[in-house]
């Protein structure tokens, strides 16, 4: 979805910033980071926030028990999160930012990805890796199994990690060092940073959104996604390789 009109000499309305690792002037508590995320998104949970906490106000929809759409994976099982757009901060330091993560699409990394690596290279390493029969020297399972934790430590690297995303600044001298004002968040941003649709907020370098890895890659996670992605096409060839010698070992 392109960004809608841009340009630096937008007048942003100062209710929606908040100045990042200030104090709370009534309790002395660090306040927490504000993101830029998605305008119309931070107006419906204000809506829904106003309407919850005054029982007068009638109410507009019951939701199902069961919506059978990725809103009831992050309903039940991310309940306990912080959400920031569709981001959901599992883990985050006092001053809001986030230290563990999951992105908009972290049921297909879950239920798909993790799931294919485990499963697939068990196999092979059951049936052939520490199979006798095989004729494998015992030592091959100390290169086989450390490939496979490391694609799973780094795919957690890059699944759990913040992406980059931005803070929301609408001070007019951001405007004057080059950076120009997005409608869709009401920040401005630097020329390299981009708006996520499925993110819902502003990220810095955005890339793209990855659904095997769960969330969008920008410049917080680029280097694990590429090291995710060599990783496991070597896993996957030693796999197949693997497949292939037994089954031409099987045939001869």
């Amino acid at each position: 979805m392109p960004e809608v009109n841009e340009g630096p000499e937008r007048v942003p309305d100062d209710r929606m910033s908040s100045p990042p690792d200030s104090y709370d002037e009534d309790d002395g508590r660090l306040a927490k980071k504000v993101y830029a995320v998605s305008v119309r998104w931070e107006r419906e949970q204000q809506g829904r926030r106003r309407q919850t906490s005054d029982p007068s106000r009638p109410v507009v929809e019951n939701k199902p028990f069961l919506t059978f759409t990725i809103e009831d994976f992050n309903r039940y099982f991310c309940c306990c999160a912080r959400r920031v757009g569709s981001m959901f901060f599992l883990l985050e330091r006092r001053d809001g930012s986030p230290i563990v993560v999951a992105g908009p699409c972290w049921p297909f990394c879950t239920f798909v990805t993790v799931p294919l690596i485990v499963g697939l290279s068990g196999l092979v390493g059951y049936f052939i890796v520490s199979n006798p029969n095989t004729g494998l020297p015992w030592w091959f399972a100390l290169i086989y199994y450390p490939i496979v934790v490391f694609v799973l430590t780094v795919l957690f690297c890059v699944s759990c990690r913040d992406p980059g995303l931005m803070e929301r600044v609408t001070d007019e001298e951001a405007a004057e060092n080059g950076w120009f004002w997005n409608e869709q968040v009401g920040s401005y941003r630097p020329a390299g940073a981009m708006y996520c649709r499925e993110c819902k907020a502003l990220v810095h370098d955005y890339d793209h959104v990855c659904p095997w890895t769960g969330t969008a890659i920008g410049k917080g996670n680029m280097i694990p996604f590429k090291i995710f992605v060599f990783s496991v096409n070597v896993l996957c060839y030693f796999s197949v390789g693997l497949v292939i010698w037994q089954v031409m070992d099987k045939v001869t």
